[in-house]
């Protein structure tokens, strides 16, 4: 996630506050008003649940369908705008207070009907940090609120750090003075309301069997009958978004100009998907972050007004799980990545039109990007020095870990899990190979990218060893969002974990809690630079790619990208 400066998150916000294209005279060229598309995906979202989804799919309905305290216009990624807030956050002088004022007139959709208030944005708070909801990062971000369970805890408990002094107010309270990172995160799905009188009774499961009863209060809402009972989501198959009967357009920047959307799952194969959508009509395309390359490079030629791109403010990697042998190893995995071809990784997902090969974790556009060494990175760590692979250093690296030969030496089949739909595939093949050339026997499974996450990569306990094709997107603009999630210990949690390599180094956690609550600014970027170097220097993942995201639209559909979670905004697309 991207933390900001108390005054650049004030500015920020204080710059997005506005109206919303609700006149023809605000509208963009060739944006209409009502219709219906059809967005084609392999695969499902990951949770339909606010306080679970972490998915680039998951956001893209999300932020469809629900309302965050702040979040972001398409063309703005770095500037949040209040949503369900009525303002600015206060951050107080000691950085260890954030307050914020709601809107009025926010209503959920049926059954629920009655108007948001600051209690339901405390008791999503409460249930995020709960082991019924398991959400992936409330630790990282808002664990330094004041009474905030330091691990999940059984059921729903009251976190007295967040106080509601009456309907409008919500108030956190800060064990350090993190205020600056905690109003940047705000953003967030974890903001969105939740009304415990309807929720509480599906939250006692464990999981919680809210997802299946979301109370929604975005433009659009997913099918649902009388009760709440959500009809419009049958995994793998469809999701039906509808529009919201209670959303009122002014108190909303949204624009929510379609009527209706299908999202049709189960296109496997999306080189297809792909080339239906741009031969098509009313359609979108797809769950990843960019189409098969052969399609991209079609579309690029032939179809360019039908192609969008974003930055995507990302890295790609392949996870090596540190807590199972032989990754536990630091000289097994220098070896890997000192003979992984990653040039030929990156080739996979389009090659250098796509982006530059990754020498780290902190992408191009974020701070301590230039402080990592910029595009070079570490270039003194000898492993990550050449990209296209040096079989005799990965050799010595090999020999140093007890194989003679210079080549690993196991007989056991390693597990590795990646998504079966393209670019995911083709990396996760190429991945194998460069595995297989160091000696390593690999079990490969492919399936749908949400059972690669929630069954296998995000659940500790599964088994993996290698997940040859997982990436993180920035959340805000800093680099605590990047690193901390993905690599601290405490960040491991037995379900939704996205610190794939379960990396748990003390010195590393030392370092990231000593640097959390420095301001923004170069002493910032030094302390997460030196974190990004002790990533690295572990060698707990291969970076191999730091790429843009690709989507198509078909001709008569203006497709919105927003480049905050890097797909297709739902609320700002319409038909031409």
């Amino acid at each position: 996630m991207r933390s900001l400066p108390v005054a650049v998150v004030l500015a920020a916000l204080t710059a997005g506050c506005g109206g919303h294209p609700a006149d023809r005279k605000d509208r963009p060229a060739g944006a209409t008003r009502g219709g219906h598309v059809t967005f084609l995906s392999a695969a499902d979202i990951d949770f339909l649940d606010p306080g679970q989804t972490f998915s680039q799919f998951g956001y893209m309905v999300e932020y469809a369908v629900n309302r965050t305290l702040y979040s972001f216009k398409p063309n703005d990624s770095a500037h949040p705008v209040p949503d369900l807030a009525a303002g600015v956050p206060r951050i107080s002088a000691d950085k260890r207070t954030v307050t914020v004022r709601l809107k009025r007139g926010i209503r959920y959709a049926p059954p629920v009907n009655r108007e948001v208030t600051s209690k339901d944005i405390k008791y999503a708070f409460e249930r995020a940090f709960s082991a019924h909801v398991l959400n992936s990062y409330a630790t990282t971000y808002f664990g330094s609120i004041v009474g905030a369970p330091r691990t999940p805890s059984k059921g729903i408990e009251p976190i007295p750090g967040i106080r509601t002094p009456d309907d409008r107010t919500i108030v956190f309270r800060l064990r350090r003075p993190t205020a600056p990172t905690v109003a940047a995160a705000l953003v967030m799905p974890i903001t969105a309301p939740v009304p415990e009188e309807y929720a509480r009774r599906r939250d006692r499961r464990a999981p919680s069997t809210y997802g299946q009863y979301v109370a929604f209060t975005g433009p659009y809402m997913v099918r649902h009958r009388a009760d709440g009972k959500v009809v419009g989501h049958e995994p793998g198959k469809r999701i039906e978004l509808v529009r919201n009967p209670n959303w009122d357009r002014s108190t909303d920047y949204r624009p929510a100009y379609l009527d209706a959307m299908t999202i049709q799952e189960g296109n496997g194969d999306l080189a297809v998907a792909s080339r239906r959508t741009l031969r098509g009509s009313k359609l979108m395309c797809c769950d990843t972050t960019q189409p098969p390359v052969a399609v991209l490079k079609e579309a690029l030629v032939r179809y360019p007004r039908q192609v969008s791109r974003v930055p995507g403010g990302a890295t790609h990697w392949i996870a090596l799980n540190t807590s199972r042998a032989p990754f536990d190893d630091i000289n097994v995995r220098r070896a890997v990545i000192a003979g992984f071809d990653r040039n030929a990784l990156r080739l996979s997902r389009g090659g250098k039109a796509v982006g530059p090969v990754a020498q780290h974790f902190i992408p191009p556009g974020i701070p301590a990007f230039s402080e990592s060494g910029g595009a070079k990175g570490f270039s003194d760590l000898d492993f990550m020095r050449n990209p296209r692979g040096d079989m005799n250093l990965a050799a010595r690296y090999l020999r140093a870990a007890g194989f003679k030969s210079g080549r690993y030496e196991g007989n056991e089949e390693l597990l590795a899990v990646a998504a079966n739909a393209s670019p995911d595939a083709q990396t996760a093949l190429v991945a194998e190979a460069q595995f297989r050339k160091l000696g390593f026997r690999i079990k490969l499974r492919t399936l749908d990218a949400n059972t690669v996450f929630t069954r296998f990569c995000s659940v500790p306990d599964s088994g993996y060893a290698i997940c040859p094709s997982v990436g993180w997107f920035r959340d805000i603009t800093d680099p605590q969002s990047l690193l901390e999630p993905t690599f601290s210990g405490a960040a491991i949690i037995p379900q939704g974990n996205v610190n794939w390599s379960q990396l748990a180094d003390p010195e590393i956690d030392r370092m990231m809690a000593a640097a959390a609550p420095i301001p923004a600014g170069a002493r910032r970027n030094d302390a997460w630079a030196a974190i990004n170097r002790k990533v690295v220097e572990q060698a707990a993942a291969i970076p191999y790619l730091w790429d843009d995201v690709f989507q198509l639209a078909s001709d008569d559909v203006r497709g919105v990208m927003n480049g905050y979670f890097g797909t297709w905004d739902l609320s700002f697309s319409s038909i031409k």
